[in-house]
């Protein structure tokens, strides 16, 4: 992982796989966040310094199985855990709260990052990948003592109704957010994006698991945003933007999120996944963010 060619060459190399197979010394748990138990995995050196990977919507800390032990051999105590309402985390939601809830939203979804984040010594560097990229900036916000540095990878840069931002659908993305939901689950479930047959079978089987009234719910957070650009610009802590060349959103709206906000920008050769396709890629920019913090 010294040279952009090496990390390039070992991203090119990966073969498909089982994405539910973490490496041997991981430790899983289940973590009490206020909202109900969140399905968590660690691996690295306790006591090392932290990041916590954190998946988004329809997603889970699988995502990372890739990059868990990149980190972890250079001495990190790596983390992540499965949101509230998503695959191993299904159970967790707003009706745990007190007073309960009806529908998911972003103090609650905070919230338990902030309780995640506080189960541990010192600040984290935090990775939030596409809608968590938002809990994450909130988060930061909330509680910058928490955060070490904040990586946001393949995260809306806009706000309000940040679909409509997106390539190519953005016109016609005014929908109800059930329907938008639905054609974001169709997306995913049919392959669109021409995944391995390994990790599309993860997928398809996740889909099964996770609640689909919490999708709607998170994509109708999504389609109200709020600005929170200034208040993350004004927190001193080092900022990195993570996207593919075929993220979502163009790259356009990235680089002018990060000039914004005050983070530099990584464009790998992939899509709304860089810890998918180019997880060494990744690592070396994450492990270069690290030692400026």
């Amino acid at each position: 992982m010294t040279t952009i060619d090496d990390a390039l060459a070992r991203d090119r190399a990966i073969p498909d796989l089982d994405w539910r197979v973490f490496p041997d010394l991981a430790e899983f748990d289940v973590f009490a966040a206020p909202s109900g138990g969140l399905a968590r995995v660690r691996l690295g050196a306790r006591g090392g310094p932290r990041v916590v990977l954190v998946s988004g919507v329809a997603g889970s800390k699988e995502d990372f199985v890739l990059l868990f032990p990149l980190l972890a051999a250079a001495g990190y105590r790596v983390e992540s855990y499965d949101l509230a309402g998503h695959y191993g985390s299904v159970n967790a939601g707003p009706w745990n709260l007190a007073p309960p809830r009806d529908h998911y939203d972003y103090p609650l979804f905070v919230d338990d990052l902030v309780a995640v984040l506080d189960d541990g010594e010192g600040p984290a560097h935090v990775l939030g990948y596409s809608f968590a990229g938002l809990v994450a900036e909130l988060a930061l916000v909330e509680r910058p003592d928490l955060f070490a540095s904040l990586t946001l990878m393949s995260a809306p840069p806009a706000t309000g109704q940040v679909f409509r931002g997106v390539k190519h659908i953005g016109p016609i993305s005014d929908m109800t957010p059930h329907r938008a939901a639905g054609l974001i689950l169709w997306g995913i479930r049919y392959n669109l994006n021409r995944t391995p047959p390994g990790r599309i079978a993860f997928v398809r089987e996740r889909m099964v698991v996770t609640s689909r009234a919490c999708i709607d719910d998170v994509v109708a957070l999504m389609m109200q945003t709020p600005d929170m650009a200034g208040a993350v610009a004004r927190i001193d802590v080092p900022k990195l933007i993570a996207v593919g060349e075929r993220d979502l959103w163009p790259s356009e709206q990235h680089e002018e999120y990060a000039a914004v906000i005050g983070a530099r920008v990584k464009t790998y050769a992939t899509g709304h996944a860089p810890c998918e396709s180019a997880p060494h890629q990744l690592a070396r920019d994450l492990l270069a963010l690290f030692q400026e913090a």
